[in-house]
């Protein structure tokens, strides 16, 4: 699996749920979403449900962070090394 099918899955489920008055083309793949205000705490935890019921795993306390949740690319990157491990 690449991440291009992630992002896609990613930016509609945020584009849906948090940014509901933008277009895609607003939304790009380096947005920051947390640093950038698109996402607070509360959206961030929704993210982390989402991406743990779409791809089937599970976050550790310690991966619930920018590092891991401030743009489409590194979400993108972050679930397909859960994956595939």
């Amino acid at each position: 699996m690449e991440t291009n099918p992630i992002k896609k899955t990613v930016r509609e489920y945020i584009l849906s749920r948090f940014l509901k008055n933008s277009s895609d083309a607003d939304l790009r793949d380096n947005t920051p979403l947390i640093s950038g205000g698109i996402m607070d705490s509360i959206s961030t935890m929704q993210m982390i449900s989402f991406l743990e019921k779409e791809y089937k795993f599970e976050f550790e306390a310690h991966e619930v962070d920018r590092d891991n949740l401030d743009t489409i690319e590194i979400i993108a990157n972050f679930v397909l090394k859960k994956i595939h491990g």
